[in-house]
């Protein structure tokens, strides 16, 4: 493209790794939650969002780990997923399974799997219009894990979303029941506040470190229980930083610090890239015509001026066009929506809003940008 519009357009979705990281604070996050118990429910927290100091953590529980990164909402995913939990599950006695929900939601999942109907499951689908998790696959593997794996406790660890929904709802049932002075009512409301913080100002940094903070907490009680959790893939790189910011450690690589070996990260969000073409047509490069697999239109309503984008494979065109000049211009992997293997060439289209289109040519040489591996442009008569 002319002036270098993609690689603004891509500068705008990578993930850009800053140099100095910030120093680990977990425990530290305990003294905000203590604070938010101090106000009501329905008022939206004020404690500081970023921690100052580091406190050290001391842990106690022996047991293992395993986290799995995913694309939320993806039936493939979740298949495996499931597979990985059914294993855990029947071959090592696991019954503790963490998940990238609140508090609230997993407390209200745990209910569910004791009832003899689907109603509170159905209530907190509904919560979740809106989200990735709003699919109905997402409601079949719940119910595959209840009818399969019956004795598993959902763990919550995220921040309180759906806190004016969900959280409202869980914290009314535990008053019916008399239950306002248990743990789960505090633990409810401090989600809540947490929640609401989070969402007054959009903060990733408070989110990833609460995450870590709750994800110790419930670990901690489980003494030498191992555990799985399944977590957004943005959260469970053993070296990444936070998605919004890149600027502290991500929720696995805090936990790494405190349970070292004993924790293990698998990252299943490249299954939702094992796909097929949806169609195969022919495209004429340099004067040859190709195969060309087309793998869909991507939404690019959110950059100014482009509309959408679209994505084709020439097949066996890599030896014909390898030693053509080379652009500055890059477009890492994880910008495809298939997988990407050294040795392939392929067709971008850029269709702007005006309804022009731009068309680039990238190769897969090797090249790595900014630390991750991407396509290069290349110049094509």
């Amino acid at each position: 493209m002319n002036d270098n519009n993609i690689t603004r357009l891509a500068q705008t979705t990578i993930r850009l790794v800053r140099s100095l990281l910030v120093a680990l604070i977990v425990a530290m996050v305990a003294s905000s939650l203590a604070a938010c118990n101090n106000s009501t429910v329905g008022e939206t927290a004020s404690v500081s969002a970023q921690p100052t100091q580091e406190t050290p953590v001391v842990t106690q529980a022996s047991g293992s780990i395993y986290l799995y990164g995913e694309a939320h909402g993806n039936a493939k995913i979740m298949d495996k997923e499931y597979e990985l939990w059914s294993e855990h599950y029947h071959n090592e006695g696991m019954r503790h399974l963490f998940v990238e929900q609140s508090y609230f939601t997993a407390e209200y999942l745990n209910l569910w799997m004791q009832s003899d109907n689907d109603e509170l499951l159905e209530e907190i689908y509904d919560d979740w219009e809106g989200t990735a998790g709003h699919t109905p696959y997402t409601k079949t593997f719940f119910q595959k894990i209840k009818s399969e794996c019956p004795e598993t406790i959902f763990h919550g660890t995220d921040i309180g979303h759906q806190y004016d929904s969900t959280g409202s709802r869980f914290l009314s049932y535990l008053e019916a029941n008399d239950l306002t002075g248990s743990e789960s009512y505090t633990l409810t409301k401090e989600a809540i506040q947490q929640g609401q913080l989070f969402y007054s100002k959009e903060d990733g940094i408070y989110r990833e470190n609460m995450m870590t903070a709750n994800f110790i907490r419930e670990f901690e009680k489980l003494g030498s229980e191992s555990v799985m959790g399944i977590y957004g893939s943005a959260h469970t790189n053993l070296d990444g930083m936070d998605y919004s910011t890149q600027s502290i450690p991500c929720m696995a690589n805090q936990l790494q610090k405190h349970y070292g070996g004993n924790l293990h990260s698998e990252d299943l969000s490249w299954i939702a890239k094992d796909i097929e073409p949806t169609r195969v047509e022919s495209i004429i490069l340099q004067g040859k015509k190709y195969t060309a697999s087309y793998f869909g239109k991507e939404d690019l309503s959110g950059f100014k001026d482009y509309a959408y984008r679209e994505f084709w494979r020439l097949e066996d065109a890599y030896g014909d066009v390898k030693d053509l000049p080379l652009e500055e211009n890059v477009l890492p992997y994880d910008q495809y929506p298939m997988l990407i293997e050294t040795g392939q060439v392929f067709v971008i289209s850029y269709t702007r809003t005006d309804g022009s289109v731009e068309t680039e040519y990238h190769l897969s040489n090797g090249k790595i940008w900014e630390g991750m591996h991407s396509t290069q442009q290349f110049i094509a008569d």
